[in-house]
């Protein structure tokens, strides 16, 4: 990776680059996981008419489908660290093909219930991409690669909301061996991805891996800060329990149980990062390896309000369309997958102009207020509006909505370099939150208000960046901004005179590889 030119559309097609290699690699497996993890949605009304179930139930099977994706991006994303992207991503496809085999033969609802809140945790994958390709390209090029990679991989969920009807009604008649190919699938490319790929380039091999699965702060504020932003990666398990309990699938005593046994997890993380970062902020942390927490609490919300809600919309919007303008289940897939389906070009397009633009704080704040502004708009749709116009506003919807997603990760490695892992975990577990959250306040409003509900929460985050997010040092140079005391600790070498034990060890690397 010698290169020294920003990176364009043109290096795709340099397959012999080891860099491009494992980016085409690792956005695959990211594809196949999203079409694993969207290959219900596309099928409602199919599983509606096979399977005796209402409306009702489809909505609770979106929300459980999202309901464990904030908590396992949490844990995977310090996994990541620890055990290094390749390994942790071919584990992910491997475990996660069993419920997609669960649910395609269930033969009662609370098993579809059960296997496709265990199958939410194949959104994970998402983190592990995002880290792979961390550690293959440098910041300059970081928010391209990141966006394509991310872009392709949601590509995912769109080519499932076109395929999956298709192979379900004109392959094998039946939506349940459609949903099973698609895990198997998976299954095979994990198996491949296994050997197929490496950490990093060779030379960059790191000596120290993270231990830790508790994320390093820098000041006392910020651990009361780390405290109260992981809070809702466990904590939003409640509002799914809530939501059982209300429409009477889960009893009240199996609710209690379930709501003391959320708090208790909270309470449990929260005394881990109290007792793993009051050592060291006793000691005292050195000033050219501070950062902001504040800055990943912003980039949480950001990631809520653009990848939230596009997971609430690719998993209502071809049944929105098929209700709305009266098409068949396989043209809704396909007007639906138009989402999804830009999020190919407008992932990279968010990299792409964070990276040219004159701040990547700016760049995010013009898609914040994009989003608010086009699901304004999305709400307004009607039935007798034409079909043209309101793919039109989708459109333009899904190029603010998937172009903050790249702008938000064309930020979030700069944040903190050595601990890429832990940080893409936040926030990506805040995608997940935001469409926990999303989806469950779909299950109360119709197809308008839901839309508005959404812009609401994308305006609200504009506002919160305004005041808390702050453009990143070195934000556009062409190595990362790794301090000598950060390099020292990374490498496990001590540190003024101090030797990191095991429970004081800093929350680790950007991985197995980091590039300095």
């Amino acid at each position: 990776m010698a290169h020294r030119e920003r990176m364009g559309w043109g290096d795709l097609f340099r397959f012999g680059r080891q860099d491009i290699a494992a980016l085409h690699k690792t956005w695959f497996a990211f594809f196949l996981t999203f079409v694993v993890w969207f290959n219900m949605a596309p099928l409602a009304t199919t599983i509606i008419e096979s399977s005796g179930l209402t409306a009702a139930h489809l909505k609770l099977l979106a929300v459980c489908n999202v309901a464990l994706t904030s908590p396992s991006r949490f844990v995977i994303g310090m996994l990541t660290d620890r055990f290094g992207p390749r390994r942790t991503f071919a584990g992910i496809m491997v475990a996660m093909s069993l419920p997609c085999f669960a649910f395609a033969f269930s033969d009662s609802y609370t098993q579809m219930l059960a296997s496709r809140l265990i199958l939410s945790m194949v959104g994970t994958g998402f983190v592990v991409g995002m880290h792979m390709t961390s550690l293959w390209f440098k910041p300059r090029d970081i928010g391209f690669a990141q966006g394509v990679e991310a872009g392709f991989g949601n590509w995912g969920a769109s080519i499932a909301a076109v395929l999956m009807p298709v192979i379900a009604l004109n392959v094998f008649g039946s939506w349940r061996y459609a949903a099973a190919a698609s895990g198997l699938v998976m299954l095979l490319y994990g198996l491949y991805y296994r050997t197929a790929i490496t950490d990093g380039p060779a030379f960059a091999a790191c000596r120290a891996p993270s231990k830790s699965s508790v994320i390093e702060v820098s000041t006392w504020r910020d651990m009361i800060g780390a405290i109260l932003w992981t809070i809702p990666v466990t904590g939003v398990l409640g509002v799914v329990v809530w939501r059982l309990n209300g429409m009477g699938f889960m009893g009240a005593g199996a609710a209690t149980w379930a709501y003391a046994a959320i708090a208790a997890v909270v309470l449990f993380q929260a005394l881990r990062i109290v007792r793993f970062n009051y050592p060291l902020l006793k000691k005292g942390v050195p000033d050219d390896d501070k950062y902001r927490f504040a800055d990943i609490g912003a980039l949480c919300l950001c990631y809520g309000a653009s990848f939230g809600a596009e997971l609430g919309v690719i998993s209502m919007l071809p049944q929105f369309f098929e209700n709305n303008f009266s098409l068949t289940p396989q043209l809704a897939g396909l007007m639906g997958a138009l989402f999804a389906f830009m999020s190919f070009f407008s992932r990279s397009f968010g990299g792409y102009i964070s990276e040219r633009s004159p701040s990547k704080r700016g760049a995010m704040l013009v898609f914040l207020a994009g989003i608010a502004v086009s699901f304004g708009l999305m709400g307004l749709i009607e039935s007798n509006w034409p079909v043209w116009l309101a793919i039109a506003v989708t459109i333009l919807c899904a190029l603010f909505v998937t172009g903050a997603c790249g702008a938000t990760y064309a930020i979030v490695p700069l944040v903190k370099r050595r601990m890429t892992g832990h940080i893409t975990g936040y926030v990506g577990a805040f995608g997940g939150i935001g469409a926990v959250m999303y989806l469950t306040a779909y299950t109360f409003v119709n197809d308008s208000q839901f839309f508005h509900i959404m812009g609401a929460g994308a305006l609200f985050t504009f506002v919160f960046c305004v005041f808390f997010l702050r453009e990143p040092a070195g934000a556009f140079s062409q190595e990362y901004q790794i301090t000598g005391s950060g390099k020292a600790m990374m490498e496990g070498r001590p540190l003024a005179g101090k030797t990191w034990g095991a429970r004081e060890k800093p929350s680790g690397s950007a991985g197995r590889a980091p590039m300095v």
